[in-house]
């Protein structure tokens, strides 16, 4: 049984699974019987889940990616019958992740409905201090989401590709489609930065929760019998990721490079610190504050509204500057009249012409001029 494998096998056994193996691999590689590798996948993967819910908080990020990657329990949503078991069908995964440390901030397993996307949304709110850009796929309860758990401090923008046949210029489906109509950039709430709305780095991320675990690999057997395992293994990999796993583009993991610990997690204290995880509360939102400026730039003003309605803050409207007012007219003297030829082929005489400038208009100081009054006949006018 998992409780009596010695730590040395439990590691062993949790290092493969990490890793993209799956049940049957890691039991011929460990030796370790399979009911015991999943007894042993559900206590920790329990317990990275109460160690993500205790460590991964107060998080200061400014731009935040969310996502949504597709599973499924035991069939396809297309094969579930009425009498089979709710477990059964599809089990979507939502993924908030902050894009420069790479940190998995907040996720959620489940269907891919309007209660999952609000409890996933209330739950990224709740981890975050700062007001985020936050940036989504088209998905339609996000809005709804966003607006009710944020209440006005986010800056937030939908991302939107399309697939379908009629973004493409050509037939030849081999290529990406061009980017101007295949992608499309809206805003939805606050003043997001609409150069750099992007859901790239969330989707690289899936890639990343597709290569290490064995269930997410698609179009074979490798899918989840059961929905508590499917749950354990995601939290799992969320731990291993955001603890153990140093990120290419940093050189550490995404919760040294987000301030949250300061070393590199070995795979031993993971599975030692969440089998030891005791059941926690929840984080509880805090109000949001306005990100630094970049050093140099000015700071704007901004008020907070009452009751944690969000911030009233002076943005770019996106007029640029204001255009200088036109150098006045340089003043001009005199002008002689041309000569005027006589009938006696001499000329006549040479007539001054005065120059008076030119006169602005104002348009806001015009007023009509009186008219007078005009009686009018109902009746006609009366016959003689």
């Amino acid at each position: 049984m998992a409780h009596v494998l010695p730590m040395a096998k439990r590691v062993e056994v949790v290092a493969h699974l990490v890793e993209g193996a799956g049940i049957r691999p890691t039991s011929r590689l460990t030796e370790v019987c399979k009911p015991a590798i999943l007894a042993l996948l559900l206590r920790v993967g329990e317990g990275c889940e109460r160690l993500h819910n205790r460590l991964v908080r107060d998080v200061d990020c400014r731009t935040v990616q969310v996502d949504e990657i597709w599973s499924y329990v035991q069939k396809k949503e297309a094969r579930v019958k009425p009498g089979d078991s709710p477990e059964a069908g599809e089990a979507y995964v939502f993924v908030g992740m902050a894009s420069a440390s790479k940190l998995v901030i907040a996720y959620r397993v489940g269907k891919r409905d309007e209660a999952n996307t609000s409890a996933f949304i209330k739950d990224l709110r709740s981890r975050l201090v700062s007001v985020p850009q936050l940036y989504s796929d088209g998905w339609a309860p996000y809005v709804a989401a966003v607006g009710s758990s944020f209440a006005g401090s986010v800056d937030y923008a939908q991302v939107i590709k399309r697939y379908n046949r009629k973004a493409r210029k050509d037939d030849d489906h081999r290529y990406e489609p061009p980017r101007d109509p295949f992608i499309t950039k809206t805003p939805v709430f606050g003043v997001p930065d609409m150069k750099a709305a992007s859901t790239s780095h969330i989707e690289r991320q899936n890639l990343t929760i597709r290569m290490h675990i064995r269930r997410f690999t698609r179009l074979c057997n490798g899918f989840s019998k059961r929905l508590p395992h499917h749950k354990a293994a995601v939290a799992l990999h969320m731990a291993f990721y955001n603890f153990c796993r140093p990120h290419e583009a940093h050189r550490v993991t995404p919760a040294m490079e987000a301030g949250l610990t300061d070393y590199v997690w070995s795979v031993e204290e993971l599975v030692a610190t969440s089998l030891a995880e005791a059941p926690g509360e929840p984080p509880k939102p805090r109000a949001l504050r306005l990100p630094e400026p970049p050093p140099g730039a000015p700071t704007a003003p901004a008020r907070a509204l009452p009751n944690g309605r969000g911030w009233l803050r002076v943005v770019d409207g996106g007029k640029g500057s204001a255009a200088p007012a036109p150098a006045p007219a340089p003043e001009q003297g005199p002008t002689p009249a041309a000569p005027v030829a006589t009938p006696d082929g001499g000329q006549g005489p040479i007539h001054e012409v005065v120059d008076r400038g030119s006169t602005q208009l104002d348009l806001f100081a015009w007023k009509p001029k009186p008219r007078k009054p005009v009686q009018l006949s109902l009746f006609g006018e009366p016959e003689e």
